[in-house]
């Protein structure tokens, strides 16, 4: 439910459902759609999820992704991971996929995602060209700054964030893990947090 019917997420703006289904219908020129098991974020449209359910897949959020994709994995050869490709990657890469195995699709491109025929062979997760825009900002020299200026700072990222910013911080998780990590620190440490600003002050107020 949408309290504001104005209300929107960039993220899920960027996979429609005629673009997945455009996606899905191309790919099944390449491999066997049957063995591909499409997973969206819960970030997401409607139609998305019903897109999943039809297909055999399935919702997940930031903190069940890496046992969606297991479940996932244990069930087709790949997955089709939309709309937030650094979650996939990120989740993916911490469960071993490696990088060379997860293209990204680009729904704007000519053909088969701007990729070739190979690379969608030897996947094993295809991503979808999206992102939050939030998450998007974080960069890995962020994180050096905040290193540099403050001695001792614990870095903790959203699994939205880039790769390359996730792996150069302490703990990457959830909004819940987040959360929990704060609440449980010890008195006096000092954390840098890179996820979604309301939060960040929040929980800067409670701790």
């Amino acid at each position: 439910m949408l309290p504001d019917m104005a209300a929107g997420c960039s993220m899920a703006d960027m996979a429609a459902i005629d673009q997945v289904e455009d996606a899905w219908d191309a790919m099944g020129e390449l491999i066997d759609v049957d063995r591909v098991i499409p997973v969206t974020y819960i970030n997401s449209a409607a139609s998305l999820k019903a897109f999943c359910g039809r297909h055999g897949g399935v919702v997940c959020t930031s903190s069940n992704a890496a046992a969606v994709l297991e479940w996932a994995f244990a069930r087709g050869e790949r997955v089709f991971f939309f709309p937030d490709q650094h979650l996939g990657r990120n989740t993916a890469k911490g469960m071993g996929v490696p990088l060379e195995r997860m293209p990204v699709w680009d729904p704007y491109a000519d053909e088969f995602g701007g990729l070739a025929a190979a690379t969608v062979e030897a996947s094993k997760v295809l991503l979808w060209k999206g992102h939050c825009s939030v998450h998007q900002m974080f960069q890995r020299s962020h994180v050096d700054q905040f290193r540099q200026q403050i001695p001792g700072v614990k870095i903790l990222v959203h699994p939205e964030c880039p790769m390359e910013v996730a792996d150069a911080a302490d703990i990457q998780g959830s909004t819940g893990r987040i959360i929990r990590e704060v609440e449980t620190a010890p008195a006096g440490t000092k954390w840098a947090i890179g996820t979604e600003l309301h939060l960040v002050n929040r929980l800067k107020a409670e701790h």
